[in-house]
């Protein structure tokens, strides 16, 4: 287990409700409306952030939006590297305050 996923795992066990999942084949947090609002990618969190909450994220040394196919990022998901792991318990709790809203398909 790398440091990144060990601190996956930290994070997520301070949320309650949450429930682990996979997304494109990498570990996830999801709300309990199924919805995801992070995911473990290499050593990278990536988080699915509101509107307000996405200019904060992107100061963060390091952050950029997820683009994992090269060329098309996913709207609203911001990646930050294990570098800045400090960030990401805040970062967690702020994407699964906004997904838990959201209406399940």
């Amino acid at each position: 287990m790398t440091a990144a996923e060990k601190y996956y795992h930290e994070i997520s066990e301070k949320i309650p409700g949450i429930v682990k999942g996979k997304m494109f084949g990498a570990l996830c947090l999801k709300a309990p409306n199924g919805k995801a609002f992070a995911m473990l990618w290499k050593d990278f969190m990536i988080f699915k952030l509101n509107e307000q909450a996405i200019p904060k994220a992107m100061k963060i040394e390091g952050a950029c939006p997820f683009d994992p196919m090269g060329g098309r990022p996913m709207n609203g998901w911001i990646q930050i590297p294990f570098a800045q792991k400090k960030e990401w318990e805040w970062l967690a709790k702020d994407a699964y305050d906004y997904v838990k809203e959201l209406k399940a398909k």
